[in-house]
């Protein structure tokens, strides 16, 4: 392949920029702020399942005090009624008296028993509402951290898609009239080998697999027309002769 060598020397500014341009493709997916977020998103699922789950806990427990509050008041109605029967004269007959009387120890087992259970249920809603508020500051934290880093990601990229832009602008007039069969082959290279397609030959060593050129191929590099394409024997690169080849 015949390609001028100014055009040669031209293909060496493409490639620079296309290598930019893949360096700060890779640096915008790759950001440290969008790790953070992955394994802070990870965990904060999990910290919104739990929230969640203890959540139905609490909901549970609230609803258990609430009937025990009610099975309490209703025990205590029963009492407060049966002692104003009996404080009021109401019951004469002996025996219902003492029936009564029976009764209402029976109802104050009753209320002591409820009660107890009562405070247990609360103690254990107390309990379960702490590790509740727990995890929602927990679910709220990383909330918070994600806008932050999600701020930080969206200046950043924001900032390489700004440079991104100046690059691309700047690759149209440098490949601008570049042979379409040496742009070809150098696209070609390019998807093959990493992103470069072309290398400099400089100070006898080719730029783009960072190997030495031995004697015998540097003298058939040096006898070789100017605007023959040199292609590296080892890596098979585009090999552009430069002032600092060493030839």
């Amino acid at each position: 392949m015949k390609a001028d060598p100014q055009d040669q020397l031209r293909l060496l500014e493409v490639q620079a920029l296309d290598s930019r341009a893949d360096q700060l493709r890779h640096r915008r997916g790759n950001l440290p702020e969008l790790a953070e977020m992955a394994t802070l998103s990870s965990s904060r699922g999990l910290d919104e399942d739990r929230r969640r789950d203890q959540q139905i806990v609490v909901d549970d427990l609230a609803a258990a005090q609430k009937k025990a509050d009610q099975d309490v008041e209703t025990v205590k109605a029963r009492r407060t009624r049966d002692r104003d029967r009996m404080d009021q004269g109401l019951i004469t007959n002996p025996k219902d008296l003492e029936r009564m009387q029976h009764e209402l120890e029976s109802l104050e087992r009753r209320i002591g028993t409820l009660e107890d259970e009562e405070l247990e249920i609360m103690e254990q809603l107390e309990g379960a509402q702490a590790t509740l508020d727990e995890m929602t500051q927990r679910v709220a934290a990383s909330d918070e951290r994600l806008a932050e880093l999600a701020e930080v990601r969206d200046r950043v990229q924001a900032e390489i898609d700004a440079e991104l832009a100046e690059v691309a602008a700047q690759r149209g007039p440098a490949a601008e009239g570049l042979p379409d069969d040496l742009v070809a082959l150098y696209e070609r290279l390019r998807a093959s080998k990493g992103g470069v397609g072309a290398a400099a030959l400089t100070q006898r060593r080719c730029t783009g697999c960072q190997l030495g050129i031995d004697n015998a191929e540097l003298a058939v590099i040096r006898g070789s027309a100017e605007d023959q394409v040199i292609r590296c024997e080892e890596c098979q690169r585009i090999l552009v002769r430069t002032p600092e080849s060493g030839l």
